[in-house]
């Protein structure tokens, strides 16, 4: 019916356009999409709810969007279909749009107008791994206290170099959140996560590592930990929860513990694409941003039905008791030790949608840190590329309409007339190493592990 619907205002649009723009409100402003038809990749994780959610709703088909929601084998199959237009568009790691864009791996200009969600991800370790950490973990009324410092897992990576064998643990992508959490987390304690030196044809990762750090398919990390091929993963939900359903594994942290609402995924586009499409990008923007409110609007009461959508097998297809472990505001950890995050997955609030400049920033230090950025730049460079992926501009424009339109209102959105595009400076990092997105070099100097400013593998 909306299809119709659709065709049949075309068809009328040129004989009055004065009553065009009268019944089409503000959204005559933005235009009609340029392309109606569109198909969107994922991969299975419980962050692309704003993708299902504004499908399920009807969001996207409010903005005349008729959209395939397509779930991708791995980050770089992903990748490689927005690249080369077999996608329209993804769920993607927020280093993807960044990594592609300076060349690290993939080189293709990919931007981002969207963030998809805070926090989401955790870090598990094999029952084997977690017995001997226990001894290093301290306790309070029997339970370990958290958060769980790598400080535990230290004596038990030194125990495996002494032996000779390699400390395996796994990550999703070498740009993913996920590799930079664990890498932090692991260096917080003293564990070396190893460097890139992608100048000498190393892309492994592993230089001077005291753990090694290789990728996984996400659905594939359970398994591969069961199998002893890794020890640990980092990796979002409900990945995490599934090893404790299995009754293989423990998490240990969530990174909302290794740094407070850290960005997590985000929505790419190739810029060919975007500036080939601007209303059409405009409208997927809305539709997500009143998803992402969906998810989140009156303390999480939608969670539930969210966890229902997310369960069937064309989207998460996990259990709905495991992604609800997580999804609903809890988490938990050893096997009976649920505790309360209700923050664990953020869609909307805190401005969560907002592609903050400070947010590209942080990861552009972190690929500097370990190598993956081979030389030093200077602060100057690093604003260049987060205003060259990230567009809060775009982001405005759809905010801006769907306040004038009644869906949203003002307070619910960034000043738009005042913001920067950078958060105040964050200190809720494990390590109590704070962060000025303004000032890069001096924020990768701090770290006892990584290049600083003028070095080089």
């Amino acid at each position: 019916m909306r299809r119709y619907s659709s065709v049949l205002k075309k068809i009328i649009a040129p004989v009055s356009i004065s009553l065009s723009l009268l019944s089409l409100g503000s959204q005559a402003e933005i235009g009609e999409p340029e392309k109606e038809d569109l198909k969107f990749g994922f991969i299975k994780l419980t962050d692309m709810a704003p993708l299902a959610i504004a499908y399920e709703n009807g969001y996207f088909e409010d903005e005349d969007l008729y959209v395939t929601l397509e779930a991708q084998a791995n980050w770089k199959v992903l990748l490689d279909g927005v690249i080369d237009g077999q996608l329209d568009g993804a769920h993607m790691l927020a280093g993807q749009p960044l990594g592609a864009t300076i060349g690290f791996g993939t080189q293709a200009h990919i931007i981002t107008a969207f963030s998809m969600d805070l926090n989401g991800n955790g870090i598990t370790v094999s029952n084997k791994i977690w017995k001997e950490m226990k001894k290093h973990v301290p306790h309070k009324d029997g339970k370990p206290v958290h958060p769980i410092k790598s400080d535990a897992l230290k004596p038990v990576v030194e125990k495996y170099k002494e032996a000779g064998k390699p400390f395996n643990m796994g990550m999703v992508f070498p740009v993913s959140t996920h590799n930079y959490e664990l890498r932090y987390w692991l260096a917080a304690g003293g564990i070396h996560p190893g460097y890139y030196a992608p100048q000498k044809g190393d892309i492994t990762g592993t230089i001077q590592a005291d753990a090694i750090l290789s990728v996984t398919p996400p659905p594939q990390m359970p398994a591969t930990m069961e199998a002893g091929t890794i020890y640990g993963y980092c990796v979002g939900e409900p990945w995490n929860q599934q090893a404790v359903f299995k009754g293989i594994g423990v998490p240990v942290i969530t990174d909302y513990e290794i740094w407070k609402n850290n960005p997590e995924k985000v929505f790419g586009v190739s810029k060919t694409w975007a500036d080939k499409y601007p209303n059409t990008h405009i409208r997927v923007v809305k539709a997500m941003i009143r998803a992402a409110k969906w998810l989140d609007e009156n303390n999480n009461a939608n969670r539930p039905a969210a966890v229902k959508i997310l369960s069937k097998p064309n989207y998460v297809g996990a259990d709905a008791d495991v992604i609800a472990n997580s999804m609903t505001g809890t988490f938990e950890y050893e096997k009976g030790d649920k505790r309360e995050v209700p923050d664990f997955n953020v869609f909307f609030r805190y401005n969560a949608t907002y592609p903050y400049y400070s947010d590209a920033i942080w990861y552009l230090t972190q690929m500097r840190r370990w190598g993956q950025i081979s030389e030093h730049k200077p602060d100057s460079w690093y604003m260049d590329i987060a205003k060259k992926v990230y567009r809060p501009d775009i982001y405005a424009k759809a905010a801006t309409a769907l306040i004038k339109e009644g869906k949203m209102t003002a307070d619910e959105f960034p000043d738009f007339a005042s913001e920067t595009g950078f958060k105040p400076e964050q200190k809720d990092f494990i390590d109590g190493i704070s962060f000025d997105g303004s000032k890069p070099n001096a924020y990768i100097n701090k770290f006892p592990i990584g290049l600083k400013e003028a070095s080089k593998i």
